[in-house]
């Protein structure tokens, strides 16, 4: 599960959508020519024009073209896009924790403990049904240096996560474990986990992911490695 956030290849079709709402397109049939709404949103007049064809075409409204300008009213899958927008930003407002927070460290060479874990079935299994993928077996080690990035992450565990309960097999038991959807380089899915019985400190972010991260992003030791990580509604 990931934070709520804004399509970013439609924020600017979101954005005419609100303007046409606001200009009272949501309840009744408007008239408006390009250039007032090219004024409106600061936009050339030919950028307007192309992104009212755009909304039309993909039927967030209905436009009608007169001599003294277009008449338009939202239909309601336009009416559902705002719906959502606003659903969006008020859970943004209204969250008791930030819906997500950015961490940057250099990437190292760990002990390779961390492939023993995940292997083991009691986790595999918790991972694939709660954070939706089969993770490779290893992890993406992580070490903040920063003040900032340790703050941060200290931060961290009052945040509400994915929790992965403990187990036993025949020779040893295994704690519970807390997971974070995570954005790698703003590329690759992953979780940052926290903590199998490690030898490191609260410094080092150890991610898992469905890929081997150091050949999907052509991470190498000393790189610096940025994340977005994902808390739980």
């Amino acid at each position: 599960m990931t934070a709520p956030s804004i399509d970013m290849i439609s924020w600017k079709q979101q954005l005419i959508l609100y303007r046409l709402a606001e200009m009272g397109a949501y309840r009744r049939t408007i008239k408006v020519s390009t250039q007032f709404l090219a004024e409106k949103i600061s936009f050339s007049q030919q950028t307007a024009s192309r992104y009212l064809i755009e909304l039309e075409k993909i039927g967030w409204i209905k436009r009608s073209i007169t001599a003294e300008g277009c008449l338009i009213t939202l239909t309601d899958t336009g009416k559902t896009q705002l719906k959502n927008l606003y659903l969006k930003l008020k859970a943004l407002i209204e969250a008791a924790y930030p819906l997500s927070v950015t961490l940057e460290g250099v990437a190292f060479s760990g002990l390779g403990e961390g492939a023993y874990y995940i292997k083991q079935d009691g986790y595999r299994k918790q991972f694939i049904e709660k954070l939706g993928f089969d993770p490779y077996p290893g992890t993406l080690n992580v070490r903040v240096t920063s003040d900032y990035d340790k703050k941060t992450r200290q931060e961290l565990d009052n945040y509400p996560a994915i929790e992965i309960e403990g187990f036993k097999n025949e020779s040893r038991t295994f704690g519970p474990v807390k997971c974070y959807p995570a954005l790698i380089n703003n590329k690759a899915r992953g979780a940052l986990i926290l903590a199998f019985r490690t030898h490191y400190d609260s410094s080092v972010l150890e991610i898992i992911a469905p890929h081997y991260l150091r050949n999907q992003l052509k991470i190498r030791d000393g790189q610096k490695v940025k994340m977005e990580i994902f808390t739980m509604p």
